[in-house]
């Protein structure tokens, strides 16, 4: 992994495994990433199409970080115009359970989360 915040590539590091997580699937939109690649390969511009917040620049360096985690495999397809896809590796495979927790989590609080974002 590469030295972010917490510098997880020092091999002594024993912190907090929920701060390892965290590291790799971190942030506004690895998690949704990984969500919507549960369901199969995407490519590109089909993650713009469903969420079309996320910046072109800021959807690259995620998956880019993605993939140099090992979590998602980007396929190019030798063709004009060229085709890139992305899915999940086996290894991405393994966080399944936590984002499908996650989204559960999120539609049971939903209302709840959103009342308190309200009166912020």
């Amino acid at each position: 992994m590469r030295n972010r915040k917490i510098g997880l590539d020092d091999s002594n590091f024993e912190g907090c495994p929920v701060e390892i997580t965290l590291d790799v699937i971190g942030g506004k939109w690895k998690g949704i990433l990984l969500f919507h690649l549960i369901g199969g390969k995407k490519r590109f511009n089909e993650f713009q199409k469903l969420d079309p917040k996320i910046t072109q620049r800021m959807l690259t360096l995620q998956l880019r970080e993605l993939e140099r985690d090992g979590l998602i495999h980007r396929e190019v397809y030798k063709e004009v115009p060229p085709k890139v896809e992305y899915s999940l590796t086996e290894f991405g495979r393994t966080l399944e359970p936590i984002i499908l927790l996650m989204q559960e989590w999120g539609k049971e609080h939903k209302d709840r989360i959103m009342k308190y974002k309200q009166h912020s």
